[in-house]
């Protein structure tokens, strides 16, 4: 047993942290770590207020929780030590006592991992570089924080915890679902009951349910866009589906390309993934026609309808859906941040109800605290403020984004757009966009290579994914600048 000694703790420097528990915190993962030994006796609060110049009251609360949580115990007039059974981690992971060839070989008995993420996606790191030309993060630095900070807090009231707090079992929020279907999904013509709302951690997984719920057992052939969405294509190929490749133009899908024997179509029409392409109301009527002479489903991904900003949303397919054919995928994670994890599908309500199945089985339902200030973020008018405001800035920087391309000859694959916040770039034939990508990175520029989006081993190298909703429109010249010369280099 030894005495702590009040110079060898420290407090983080983040400063979003109060001090009671940052110096929890502290003596927390000192003891984990096994710095601090069953037995040790702590400073005096006197003496560690002193030392780290906050209030005694302070380090009495944090000795309070500590105690609470069995990571220290109090000794009369003697003071404070280290628990005899505290955890730490030579306790929590601790060795198996085998030779190496008697563990088992879990290569040989999984094989190879599946691929999940695709080849476009962005590093870990991303927020180091100054140039971040990437698709799916926010611009947080004008997300409206108090808005949502004062939505948590009304989330976490009293009259609302109990409900929260629950196991609400395989329910969703009924208030979430209620706004669902009043602001979210009506917003794009869909007339929709709460039967037919199902929330989910996000678009992927809905993708998953709707995979799992239609060919769970039997497998089946589907189609998707070609170049499409790589984590999709990952998902249905970890399913065991065949998948049909059907090329997009500038309008969209190429329904006319569609094979025959399909069972569904993969599909996103407002802003097609990744070419930006809006596919026009003579060709979503096609599609609809087509699915019902050949009799396939369709899922439809509306992932980022809410950046339209050069023409109005056309309405989404499902409000043209008659038949009931068309299972629509929303999602919360573009529009307010994507670490939320929160979105919905909408469709019959006997697939709904398959699809709750599903989902109990494994993660039973989307957090409870989650989907009620979500909830409170529709109802009082911030998310469409936020969305305004986001259409706004995203029609600037596409047209900063236009000009700086255009400046270095450097055209988009589509001339004109009605939103998203992604342009597709096709270059000149001989360029190499996967060896263009590793180049950049070296210059702090972060682009998406544009080979990821296809199914062929023979995609074409020369197309690249430009996203603007996270670099700053003050950059993206600076940083057009840089591609360019990377592309002149690379082409000399």
């Amino acid at each position: 047993m030894a005495s702590i000694s009040e110079h060898h703790i420290f407090l983080s420097e983040d400063s979003n942290v109060g001090l009671q528990t940052r110096l929890k915190d502290a003596i927390t993962r000192a003891i984990w770590d096994g710095r601090f030994s069953p037995g040790d006796r702590l400073p005096a609060t006197r003496a560690l207020a002193k030392h780290l110049g906050i209030s005694r009251i302070t380090v009495s609360l944090a000795y309070d929780s500590l105690l609470a949580s069995g990571y220290i115990e109090a000794v009369a007039r003697s003071g404070y030590f280290v628990a005899a059974d505290a955890p730490n981690r030579h306790d929590a992971v601790r060795p198996i006592p085998a030779s190496k060839g008697d563990r088992l070989d879990w290569v040989k008995r999984l094989g190879d991992p599946p691929p999940s993420l695709g080849g476009q996606a962005k590093p870990a790191d991303w927020r180091r570089y100054r140039y971040p030309f990437i698709f799916g993060e926010p611009d947080v630095k004008r997300f409206p924080v108090d808005d949502w900070r004062d939505c948590v807090r009304r989330a976490l009231g009293k009259r609302h915890f109990e409900q929260i707090a629950d196991d609400a079992s395989d329910r969703d929020d009924p208030f979430l679902v209620e706004q669902i279907v009043r602001r979210s999904v009506s917003g794009r013509g869909v007339a929709a009951s709460v039967e037919e709302v199902l929330v989910t951690a996000g678009a992927q997984n809905a993708l998953s349910l709707a995979v799992q719920v239609l060919f769970g057992r039997n497998g089946g052939v589907v189609a998707m866009e070609e170049p499409g969405y790589p984590e999709l294509r990952n998902l249905l190929d970890h399913a065991g589906l065949g998948i049909q490749a059907v090329p997009v133009d500038r309008n969209g899908l190429c329904v006319d390309k569609i094979p025959q024997g399909i069972d569904a179509v993969f599909v996103t029409p407002s802003h097609q993934a990744p070419t930006g392409a809006t596919m026009p109301m003579e060709r979503r009527r096609a599609l609809l026609e087509r699915a019902e002479a050949d009799d396939f489903l369709i899922i439809e991904d509306d992932y980022d309808y809410e950046t339209s900003y050069s023409a109005p949303s056309l309405p989404a397919l499902k409000s043209m859906d008659q038949r009931g054919r068309v299972i629509y995928i929303g999602s919360f994670s573009k529009s307010i941040f994507p670490g939320l994890r929160l979105g919905y599908l909408t469709a019959d309500a006997t697939f709904v109800d398959h699809a709750r199945a599903i989902r109990t089985l494994s993660e039973r339902h989307p957090p409870g605290l989650t989907q009620r200030t979500v909830a409170y973020f529709l109802s009082e008018g911030h998310y469409n403020s936020h969305s305004r405001r986001m259409r706004m800035r995203m029609a600037r920087r596409n047209a900063v984004l236009r000009e700086a391309l255009a400046k270095h000859n450097l055209t988009p694959a589509l001339a004109r757009a009605t939103g998203g916040t992604t342009l597709w770039l096709r270059g000149p034939e001989a360029l190499d966009g996967d060896a263009l990508t590793a180049d950049l990175r070296e210059q702090s520029v972060l682009v998406e290579p544009g080979s990821a989006f296809y199914t062929r081993f023979d995609a074409p190298k020369n197309r690249l994914r430009l996203g603007f909703a996270t670099i700053e429109t003050a950059l993206i010249a600076d940083g057009v600048a840089l591609i360019a010369d990377a592309v002149r280099a690379q082409l000399r």
